[in-house]
């Protein structure tokens, strides 16, 4: 290749200088972001409702879900409804033990044969080990019945009261402390266990959950400590040493006789029972006794009562005068109080156990003092300041007042204040009764990274003025741990007046107790809007239920299926009827996923045909060139010129006769440029037997179609083809510049290689209306035939050769080798926007209830990112329910997933106190010109920032 060819490629091929940061494989940095926030979050939503297979309870209970949703009850019809079910149970079971003379067996929570599974198998223990877990840490050693642990057993002895309670070695604390606030107020406890039969041992419990109540029936076999007698090795050996008559019956009533023979919770009373059956009733309700480990006492209290737990601080209370008299007073009556302490690492503070629950047992002014009794659940180690036992506050008269006596049993006194000082966390749990309603709706959304308040949202109706408790809450994950997922929530809401701007009241956030938001107020008739907040948080260590049940359904198959059921019916709030709009809108993006995959599969197979008719081509004409090689060449046809021209910017090459017979024998090659486009001219005459020619008549060829995506590509492809064939080199340069090859070198190059240009025109003309008549045009692939570079003419064709056959020969070996993985696609790539067909208007508006199952998304392997953004898309879903108790008043609910016009202006307006809100204050009210606004904003680059200048 000569110098000047080398230089007009070098000049042709040059780009305009990338700006800053910005290479040829890497887009600027906003758009790098916009990309990265478009993969982040997956196209296709959504969570799964059910784990089990064809689960008819789980339908059944979505049906009753969206048959009552929103509208008013009592606040007690739920408990009384579930009480009598629970009756109901235990009657039908006492009837059927009787009948056959054998003692209750609880099939779903049999601890005993659980035990035997890890004793003799090493099996994961489904009533201690929560379905994710792999093995438990607590260990209980040996499984009875009550009559065979307590030598006299009964239930309650002298009523269920806090100094009954004694927490065993699981870390419920927190339970345990919900149940000595429960037994301060009278019968309490009492509606908890509604059913039992000592005799048969069976025995009812009811608990509240996600706004509504539920019942458990369970056996009466225990845990213990101590393993049996003939299953033990060193205790057994130490009481056989002992000469003493019967040593097995001698080690059951020391080491597993009794309450403090138990292994997890018991009462005081050596022979009393109700704590430790409520403990594994609650456990039951959960799952197994590994789950109840942490929490917190306002949950427990919302479980045990039905209640609505407020978290709050100490350090946040505004007027403590105003909190110690119109709460904390009213302790046992309007509210029940827990407290924890938040600080150090598991040791004490003046005997207060650090991150350990108490609770609230009763307020007292004394001498003017205020001064609050709390117990410790672990029935001892208490507060060693001011009040406590012993110090110097205590007189006689102050201790027959408070009715108080040393010893301990974990019950102390403490000051207000010191109280505030060592307590940080507050549960507060507000009671109902008869004369509240409640009314509850659930829904379920898709939960974005970013948090703003959702389109999402409840419209609640109040009949009159009355006194109301909001309550925003998800379902309880407790009951289904281990299929809980990555995703945790937060919930917040803000209420609004229908129409109004400007928000009323709006919750807390929850720093601890996650599971609800709340809201205590007055307000006036008339509608409101509830808008939610809520913010998800991700965990990618933990598993997903996907990847739960294809591990446990092998190895833990009764586990899941209870864990299952326990999930799928909570998930069930989540399933409510679509109205009319909802469903249109999803047929037809179902529609439209499904053209797009038909499309995509039509244009994927046309694109196939497209290469192998192109392939097809380029064969028969190298057979073609290869026949026409060996011909005698007429002079006529040897002494014809062509003319190529290619109009840059267009995507046509067209052959045609030269200007003169001067040009075509001086083998000039001119470049000229109009108008706008640049035009690339090349004359070659060819002849293998005359030196010069006078005329003629010109043959032209047929057009030979060729898609261009660029100038530079353009003439660089037309370059590489022509060289390929030996058909002699072509030059690009400038419109304004033109070159003249060598007289003698060039021109003899042009005369040896004129035969091989025109057969292959003549040959491209006779196929293309002969062979694919009717078909795709093929177009010809200059790379597939190229090959390599031949710039010498003499050493490509070899001593004695002919150019025109050794050019025939190179072509068809080349194109022997050619496969469709050679064959380009012509620039062609898929686009959904482009050639996916739109839905015609009388699909789109269809509302038939024939539907076709939309087609799983696919995408090819070769579009996916490589990033783990891409592989594992944010994908979080919540369900929540909002509950409302109004007291002399009716409430309704309704959800509405997406605003109005209306509401739009002002209910989505942010919060006072966010930081963005004064930057964008002007801009807080929907209007049009905001509209307007807000599409001016561009995202350009820095570099080309200036063109949205203005």
């Amino acid at each position: 290749m000569s110098a000047v060819n080398s230089d007009a490629e070098t000049k042709s091929d040059s780009k305009p200088p990338l700006p800053p940061n910005m290479t040829s494989k890497n887009v600027p940095p906003q758009q790098s972001i916009d990309r990265f926030w478009k993969r982040f979050t997956t196209k296709y939503p959504g969570k799964p409702f059910t784990v089990l297979p064809d689960n008819l309870y789980a339908k059944r209970a979505a049906v009753q879900a969206a048959r009552n949703a929103g509208l008013p009850k009592n606040a007690v019809a739920s408990y009384e409804q579930a009480a009598a079910t629970c009756k109901a149970k235990v009657e039908k079971i006492v009837h059927d033990c009787r009948r056959l003379n054998q003692k209750y067996k609880d099939p779903h929570f049999d601890i005993e044969f659980d035990f035997m599974q890890w004793q003799w198998y090493q099996r994961a223990e489904d009533c201690l080990v929560a379905l994710d877990a792999g093995h438990a840490h607590l260990r209980p050693m040996s499984v009875k019945r009550i009559e065979d642990i307590f030598d006299e057993p009964h239930f309650c002895i002298d009523g269920m009261t806090a100094s009954d309670v004694r927490q065993g070695r699981d870390g419920d604390c927190w339970f345990m402390s919900s149940v000595c606030t429960l037994s301060n107020k009278e019968d309490l406890l009492e509606k908890v266990c509604v059913a039992r039969d000592e005799k048969v041992g069976v025995y009812g419990f009811v608990f509240h959950r996600d706004g509504e109540w539920i019942s458990e029936v369970i056996d009466d076999k225990l845990y213990l400590a101590k393993e049996d007698f003939h299953e033990s090795f060193w205790e057994r050996y130490d009481w056989l040493t002992i000469n003493i008559p019967n040593p097995d019956d001698e080690y059951r009533k020391v080491m597993q006789t009794g309450s403090k023979a138990l292994y997890f919770a018991q009462c005081r009373d050596q022979n009393e029972t109700w704590l430790p059956l409520l403990e594994k009733a609650y456990a039951k309700a959960h799952g197994d006794y590994g789950v109840i480990e942490g929490g917190w006492v306002g949950e427990g209290l919302e479980d045990l009562t039905g209640g609505v737990t407020s978290e709050l601080f100490a350090a946040d209370i505004l007027d403590k005068d105003k909190f110690w008299a119109d709460e904390l007073m009213n302790v046992n009556k309007l509210f029940l109080f827990g407290l924890a302490q938040m600080g150090g690492r598991y040791g004490e503070r003046q005997g207060i156990i650090e991150q350990h629950a108490y609770s609230i047992m009763e307020t007292k002014e004394l001498d003017q003092f205020r001064l609050l009794k709390i117990r410790n659940p672990w029935g001892k180690k208490e507060w060693d300041g001011p009040w406590s036992d012993g110090s110097e506050e205590w007189t006689p008269d102050r201790m027959r007042r408070l009715n108080h006596q040393f010893g301990n049993d974990g019950v102390f006194w403490i000051s207000y204040k010191d109280l505030l000082k060592h307590f940080q966390h507050i549960d507060r749990t507000r009671l109902f009764g008869a004369d509240w309603s409640i009314a509850q709706h659930w829904t379920s959304v898709n939960v974005p990274w970013s948090v703003d308040y959702l389109d999402t949202h409840f419209r609640v109706s109040l009949s009159k003025a009355s006194p109301v408790v909001i309550v925003l809450s998800q379902l309880d994950d407790r009951y289904f741990q281990g299929l809980v997922g990555q995703y945790y929530f937060q919930l917040q809401y803000r209420l609004h007046k229908d129409g109004e701007a400007d928000y009323i009241a709006r919750s807390k956030p929850s720093y601890f107790m996650n599971r609800s938001a709340t809201t205590e107020l007055d307000l006036e008739a008339g509608q409101y809007l509830v808008m939610i907040k809520i913010t998800a948080s991700r965990d990618k260590s933990r598993k997903t239920p996907e990847e739960i049940v294809k591990k446990t359904c092998q190895t833990r198959p009764d586990k899941l299926m209870a864990v299952g059921l326990s999930y799928d019916l909570a998930h069930a709030k989540g399933h409510l009827k679509e109205s009319g709009l909802e469903r249109k809108d999803r047929r037809r993006r179902e529609r439209r996923d499904k053209r797009k995959v038909k499309a995509k599969k039509a244009f994927e197979a046309q694109k196939l045909v497209d290469k192998k008719e192109k392939l097809r081509r380029l064969r028969l004409e190298a057979k073609e060139k290869a026949k026409r090689g060996n011909e005698p060449k007429d002079d006529q046809d040897t002494n014809n010129g062509i003319e190529i021209s290619i109009r840059m910017g267009e995507s046509t090459l067209k052959p045609s006769k030269s200007q003169s017979a001067d040009d075509a024998v001086g083998g000039s090659k001119v470049v000229s440029q109009e108008g706008t486009s640049k035009q690339l001219k090349i004359i070659v005459e060819a002849s293998d037997k005359a030196e010069s020619t006078t005329g003629g008549d010109q043959t032209t060829s047929e057009e030979i179609k060729q898609p261009i995506t660029g100038e530079d590509q353009q003439a660089k492809a037309l370059k590489q083809a022509l060289e390929g064939n030996n058909q002699g080199e072509i030059e690009h340069t400038d419109a304004t510049a033109t070159s003249a090859p060598d007289s003698g070198q060039d021109s003899e190059k042009a005369r040896s290689n004129a035969t091989a240009c025109t057969s292959a025109s003549s040959s491209s003309a006779t196929e293309g209306s002969d062979e694919t008549k009717g078909q795709p045009s093929a177009k010809l692939d200059e790379k597939a035939i190229a090959g390599e570079k031949v710039t010498d003419t003499k050493a490509s064709t070899g001593i004695g050769g002919s150019a025109n056959e050794s050019n025939a020969i190179n072509i068809d070996g080349q194109l022997q080798n050619l496969t469709l993985d050679n064959m380009s696609d012509d620039g062609l790539t898929w686009s959904s926007d482009v050639d996916v067909p739109f839905d015609s208007s009388s699909n789109s508006d269809s509302d038939s209830d024939t539907e076709e199952p939309a087609p799983a998304p696919t995408e090819p392997a070769s579009e996916q990112p490589a990033d783990d953004v891409a592989n594992d898309p944010w994908n979080a879903v919540c369900v929540f329910g909002l509950r409302v108790y109004s007291k002399g008043s009716q409430a309704e609910i309704e959800v509405v997933k997406k605003l109005n016009d209306d509401d739009s202006a002002g209910s989505k307006k942010l919060d006072v106190d966010d930081q963005a809100a004064d930057a964008t204050k002007k801009l807080q009210k929907g209007s049009a010109k905001e509209e307007q606004q807000l599409e001016n904003v561009g995202t350009a680059p820095a570099w080309a920032e200036e063109s949205k200048q203005g």
